[in-house]
């Protein structure tokens, strides 16, 4: 079968994320999985963006989620590794971090740069961790090989942060090509996750 649908509606993390990958693995083409809670979508959009594949999602009623997974011949993908999928990998899912600018405070330009990327370094070490961290404006240069945050980025997103960076903001600055963690978002995604968060938190 090219195009199963997967009924994974009361399994705990990592089994969403399991079955889909096994049947990718077994030749699916395309396959729908139905869950009922946010921790495992998110889960399995993380998953598909990691191997290179592409996934679509929406939300049916009684806080269930249908996402479609459409393998891409060819992709890069990244080592798989099934913990990192657990439903606890992020302890606050209504938190939500808002990087808007590349310097933290007023005054030195080049001590709000460094103050910025030690505020990230230092998100991976303060629970609860948030859910989402959202980039926009100049805050997209902090994922791109410039910045001295970038291996924390890449640890919060090996812990289950998902990151979100503004396309727009990448092409302004001409920085597409240079992104190295998180996966380009619109702002119809980022108002989205500023207006499901529980709590919104910004070093400005």
């Amino acid at each position: 079968m090219n195009h199963p649908t997967l009924d994974c509606l009361g399994l705990p993390c990592p089994q969403p994320v399991l079955r889909t990958k096994e049947a990718l693995d077994q030749g699916a083409r395309t396959v729908t999985v139905l869950v009922d809670n946010e921790a495992s979508q998110q889960n399995l959009l993380r998953f598909a963006r990691s191997q290179g594949h592409r996934a679509e999602t929406a939300t049916l009623d009684n806080g269930r989620f249908s996402i479609t997974v459409t393998a891409v011949a060819g992709a890069a993908r990244q080592p798989f590794d099934p913990a990192g999928y657990s439903c606890a990998t992020t302890e606050s899912p209504g938190l939500v971090y808002v990087i808007s600018s590349d310097s933290m405070g007023r005054g030195s330009d080049e001590l709000g740069w460094a103050l910025l990327q030690t505020y990230i370094q230092t998100i991976k070490d303060v629970r609860p961790l948030p859910a989402r961290i959202l980039f926009y404006n100049s805050g997209v240069k902090l994922v791109t090989a410039a910045s001295g945050a970038l291996g924390a980025l890449v640890q919060l997103q090996e812990l289950g942060v998902e990151i979100l960076v503004c396309g727009t903001c990448l092409d302004f600055f001409q920085l597409k090509s240079a992104i190295q963690v998180g996966h380009i978002s619109n702002m119809h995604e980022i108002m989205s996750a500023m207006a499901e968060a529980g709590r919104l938190v910004s070093p400005y």
